[in-house]
């Protein structure tokens, strides 16, 4: 028995088919794809982890920029209506 009442033969069927289906071309570009995105995820998380707290700066211009946004957004919702 393999994982969850999965068999290794079982397991090795599935493997054959998808190799089939999709063939080794898109599953090597897949898989070089998702590796990429995985470095690239890991080294954001690894730079948002070394910055510490934001600047008081830093707030101020998001807060500035989520206020801005709110008002172009209702703008918009007026415009809508007419």
């Amino acid at each position: 028995m393999g994982l969850g009442g999965i068999s290794i033969w079982q397991l090795l069927i599935v493997l054959v088919i998808v190799l089939l289906l999709f063939g080794t071309k898109k599953l090597r570009n897949l898989g070089s794809d998702l590796g990429g995105a995985v470095k690239g995820f890991r080294s954001t998380m690894k730079d948002g982890a070394t910055s510490d707290e934001p600047s008081e700066g830093d707030a101020a211009s998001s807060t500035e920029s989520l206020a801005e946004s709110s008002e172009e957004s209702d703008s918009e919702k007026s415009d809508a209506k007419v």
